[in-house]
């Protein structure tokens, strides 16, 4: 496994250290990819995520935002753990996961929905007015506002 060395990136970037460490964590964690999933982006400002959960009910599933982080977990009901099948093939992960996903900042969840054991989770970026873009003034003059 090819691993990446970050410290030139950390010589001039400052502020960025907190991605910098999100990267590495994500380049040396494997999670077997279950289940998969898509990131779409749909406008400008608008994401979503479309996360394949054939099998699970949405009661099985919690969608959980907590600052910068989305979880998505899906967990089997117990009944189901004790079943005892014979599977000549078994080629249908029926397991429980947990995903997480690191959000930018002013990213949040406007809703999710399921359809057709597609699980989708609609984001959208909120900047709030004072982080904005404005101009400065030169000289301690004030800049009118456009009209």
């Amino acid at each position: 496994m090819r691993t990446l060395d970050f410290t030139p990136l950390y010589r001039s970037a400052i502020g960025f250290d907190r991605l910098f460490n999100q990267m590495e964590q994500n380049l040396n964690t494997n999670n077997g990819g279950y289940p998969p999933y898509n990131i779409e982006q749909r406008a400008e400002n608008q994401y979503r995520i479309t996360m394949a959960v054939a099998g699970f009910a949405e009661s099985q599933l919690d969608i959980t935002q907590q600052q910068n982080k989305l979880i998505v977990r899906g967990t089997r009901d117990s009944q189901d753990a004790g079943d005892e099948r014979q599977y000549l093939y078994q080629g249908i992960a029926e397991r429980d996961f947990e995903r997480k996903f690191q959000l930018a900042d002013h990213m949040k969840v406007t809703g999710a929905d399921m359809e057709n054991g597609l699980l989708h989770i609609e984001l959208e970026r909120e900047v709030p007015e004072e982080d904005q873009p404005r101009k400065i003034a030169i000289n301690g003059q004030r800049l009118l506002e456009s009209e």
